[in-house]
Formats: structure tokens, sequence, C-alpha cells
């Protein structure tokens, strides 16, 4: 049983998942115009329309299918929903004279949806189009100053529309209305750590049965979740672990010492000469991305061919991976996929991901009931390609070994300040330029390293973390003095969006 919450396209979708999963109400997404069938084999409780950058007065408006409307489920329309509801229903719909973008108050909230939370409530706005007339029968639950039917709620109370983004922090009583919305609807909260574990782990036995498993781990915490749940859940498995010479420092130690003693079955493949001779040369981000990829799938070969025959090839592959790697309708492919890939169709394995609906915080708890170390579960994310796509243009060894020091010491004074798990990921850049500088009495050219640290929930979107200046000083003056060969050191100060939280 789930939420399904239907996507048009707004930024605040992910939000939706996230705050329904907060409330234990398992929740998935699909694009907006998904065929009933879809929609149907998710096993809905309720349905939720989400925002959308569109207008309904637009030729290629989205719009769902009208068999959502015939399943009889209580849906709740938010901002574009909202206007579905009202379109479908009888409502009518104008563009704005003033469009409401931020924060806005408000008032005379009523109805079995949002009754006790007046007189006056904030919320966020985000919308051009307002609705003027509600359907017969249907209540006008809220208002504000500049739109009198910020809310409605169809005669029973199962269909709800609001105006305003109730999954944004800025609407203070934003998770108690989606709690409302819940309980109204009769959904089922069963999405807690424990019993997510038991389905997968039950999901897992099943889909594997007696076959034999090859997992990739590359020391974060969703592969390493992965290999302990394929432990502890009694299924035949390899956990491959490849040392390809772009490892953060004593990362191959720490997962070795982790994984060796809590039963998973690791094998170390040392690799490093071949997967730095193969980026000899390579400048642009996405070819040193296939390049490593593309060692990744004869390294596995490799193992596979020794240590074989497996059938199952396991991934620790999230949701955020899904989507930003083109998983939704409305996603752009922004980089290539984060895990290894082509190896199920190169090397003929049949694909397990099963915390493809899940996010990182998730698997964090996922990984703390199996017993995960803080230390390999509480790291910060770290890309598949490695140091290789944070030396900006040709991954040379010297360059690698430089990336590698300068981020050690970032994250050694992250951690001795206490601010490692304030943050959700911290790295370390080399540009490729070259600053003058002063040592002793001399002029010389050193290396450019840029810091990054960001905050952020789930990946999809962040914000620049606010280092205190002496904790930012004292990493700059370590770096150039332990690591000579670089002369200037920069602190990143933009968000995703713009930017994404990798340089390459």
């Amino acid at each position: 049983m789930s939420v399904v919450v239907l996507d048009f396209g707004s930024q605040y979708t992910q939000l939706i998942v996230r705050r329904l999963r907060e409330l234990r109400a398992f929740s998935v997404l699909l694009p907006g115009t998904s065929p009933i069938e879809r929609i149907s084999a998710a096993n809905p409780e309720a349905i939720v329309l989400s925002g959308s950058p569109h207008s309904l007065a637009d030729a290629d408006a989205p719009r769902p299918a009208d068999g959502i409307y015939d399943l009889g489920l209580p849906i709740l329309g938010l901002c574009y929903g909202f206007h579905l509801l009202m379109e479908r229903f009888g409502g009518r719909l104008t563009p704005s004279t003033i469009h409401e973008y931020g924060r806005s108050v408000l008032r005379t909230a009523c109805g079995q949806m949002l009754a006790g939370f007046g007189p006056e409530t904030s919320v966020w706005m985000s919308h051009a189009d307002s609705v003027i007339g509600v359907p017969d029968g249907w209540l006008v639950a809220a208002s504000t100053e500049e739109n009198a039917m910020a809310a409605a709620e169809s005669p029973d109370g199962r269909l709800v529309g609001l105006q305003f983004h109730p999954e944004v922090s800025h609407t203070p009583d934003g998770s108690k209305m989606l709690d409302r919305f819940l309980d109204l609807a009769e959904v089922e909260r069963d999405w807690t750590p424990g019993s997510v574990l038991d389905r997968l782990t039950e999901d897992v036995r099943d889909r594997v049965g007696a076959g034999r498993v090859l997992l990739g781990v590359s020391g974060g915490v969703d592969s390493s979740a992965l290999a302990l749940l394929l432990a502890q859940a009694g299924i035949d498995h390899l956990a491959v672990f490849v040392d390809h010479g772009l490892l953060r420092e004593g990362e191959r130690e720490e997962v070795e010492d982790a994984l060796g003693s809590l039963g998973v079955r690791l094998h170390t493949e040392s690799a490093a000469d071949r997967f730095l001779d193969r980026l000899k040369g390579l400048m642009d981000p996405e070819e040193k991305r296939k390049a490593i990829g593309g060692e990744f799938v004869q390294v596995f070969q490799h193992v596979a061919d020794d240590q074989g025959p497996f059938r199952f090839l396991a991934q620790g592959t999230l949701y955020p991976d899904v989507i930003e790697s083109a998983g939704g309708e409305h996603a752009a492919n922004i980089k290539s996929h984060h895990n290894v890939g082509g190896l199920p169709d190169q090397l003929g394995f049949e694909l397990v991901e099963p915390f493809r609906l899940l996010f990182k915080d998730e698997v964090r708890e996922l990984a703390r009931l199996l017993g995960l170390p803080d230390a390999i579960r509480l790291r910060h994310p770290f890309p598949g390609p490695g140091l290789a796509i944070r030396v900006l243009g040709e991954a040379s060894p010297s360059q690698v070994e430089l990336v590698r020091r300068a981020d050690a010491i970032f994250i050694e004074e992250l951690k001795s300040s206490g601010w490692y798990q304030r943050v959700w990921q911290a790295l370390a850049v080399l540009i490729p330029v070259r600053s003058v500088g002063v040592a002793g009495d001399e002029r010389r050219y050193g290396s450019v390293v840029s810091l990054r640290a960001v905050t952020s929930v789930d990946g999809m979107t962040a914000d620049w973390a606010r280092l205190p200046d002496d904790l930012l000083d004292r990493i700059s003056g370590r770096i150039t003095r332990e690591v000579p060969q670089i002369g200037r050191v920069v602190y990143d100060i933009t968000s995703k969006p713009p930017a994404t939280i990798e340089w390459e």
C-alpha cells in the first residue's frame, strides 16, 4: 500500500515524498501523466497531485489519467494539483493579476483538512493562476489577502486542494497538514526502519533464492549496507571492493576492517595502475566517467570469471540516483549514473537494487539496524569515479595525490571541529590553474584547491555551508603548509541549483 505522488514538474515534488515518509506513510513518485494501469500497480491508498511550472492554459499542460478520479481514493492537489481538481470538477481558474511567490498568511481555515490551523497561519505560495470559483457543493476552506480561494475541499472531504505548498519548511504547519490528510485518508503508517528492513530482506530472499550475487562495494554507506543485508539474509554473495587508486586516504583499510569483521564475504581487487593509465590524456569529465566505467566492467568480468558463476548483480542505487539519471519524466540527465553503468547487460546479470526507492537518510537508518560502524554509516557521499572527478582536467597520479592529501586535511579538521556531521558533503577540488605565491623569500607558482561543503537532506538540492572563518583559516593554513605544491585555497559558495555538488 502506498501514497502515489504524481509529479507534474514541481521543484518541490521530492519534498512531498520525503514529508509523507517522515510521517511513516510509504510514498512513491510517478510521472504525472502515468497511465492508470501503472498507478494502480503501485497499490495506492491515496493520491497527491504535485505543483508544476505549467499553467492549465498552456497548450501542452500535463494532466493525469482520467481514471484516477474513478478509483474512489482520497486526492490532495497542491498548487497546480489544486487547479487540476478544479478543472475536473467544474471550478473556475484565471491568471492572477498579482502573482503570489513566497510567504503568505492563510486565514479563516476550516473544513475537515484545515480546521484548527487558523485564524492566521504562515504558508508558502508559488503560483500564477488562481481559483476564482469552486465546484458546486465544495467548501472554500481558507483564503489569503491576495487569494479568496486558497484551499477547498469536496462535500465528503475526500478531495482537497491547497493553493500553497505544505511540503516546504517555509510552511511551518505543513507537516501537520499532511498528517491530517493521511489521517482523513486512513493511510496505513508502517514506514519505519524496522519494517522497511524486514520487507527488503524478505524481498531479496524471494528474488534471489539460491542464486549467487555479485556486489560492487564502493566504501560508502549504500553499498556497505547492502553487503551487510545480503550477509545477514544468508544470501550467497561476493562483495567486490575495487581499489582503483582514486579512493580517499585510508579508505581501503577502513572498508576491509569494517565489513570483514561483520560477516561480509569481501574481495579486494587492486587495480590502481590500470585505472590511472586509462585516464591518461582525458580532460572531459564524461570521458573520464565512461573510461572508469569501462574499466570497472573489465575488472568485474575478471572477478566474475574467476569467482563465479553469478546470476545477480546487486547495486546500492538510491532514489535520487534514479531520478537524477533520468529516472523520471521531468528529470534532466545531469550526469551519467552514479553506480557502475552497463554491467547487467554486458555481463548477463540480473540486477538487484533493493534501495532504489530509498533516500540516503533512510539507508543510514537501515545501516544502523544492520550494525554498520558509524565511521562508514555517517560518511559523506563519495562519487563512484572517486577523485578522478575532483581533479579538473587530466587526473594524473601526482594530481590525484595532491587532492587526496588536501581532502584528508579538510575532513580531519571538519571532524575535530564538530562540523563533519553538520554538513551533507565536503570535498576538495584541484583546479587546473596555477597561482603566484611566496614561499620564504621566493616567488613560486602553486596549484589551487577549492574547498566545498554543503548542507542538504537528500542531495537533490543543497546550500553551501557557512563554515566559521577561523575553521577555514586553519584548514587553508594546514593545506598550504603540509601540501607545499598547493599555493592557494578558495571556498565555493555556490548552491545547488545552479551548481551540482560535485564540480564535474
